[in-house]
């Protein structure tokens, strides 16, 4: 997927707009290594954006792990 920046995303918003979770911010980062030192963007950037990796037991707060 590719994302098409808005002037001023930043990469913890963008992260919050498409996984919900403003903490997965380095895999957006790490997907785009050209555009790592960007703080604000300008509108248009194209973005890679990798799949959101799937939560695992260890990745849920204790309350919602099962049993």
């Amino acid at each position: 997927m590719i994302y098409s920046t808005l002037q001023g995303d930043t990469w913890d918003g963008i992260a919050f707009k498409l996984y919900g979770d403003e903490t997965l911010m380095s895999l957006l980062i790490n997907a785009n290594p050209a555009h790592a030192a960007t703080v604000l963007f300008s509108g248009g950037v194209l973005l890679a954006v990798p799949e959101r990796p799937a939560e695992t037991a260890a990745d849920l707060p204790p309350w919602r792990r099962e049993g």
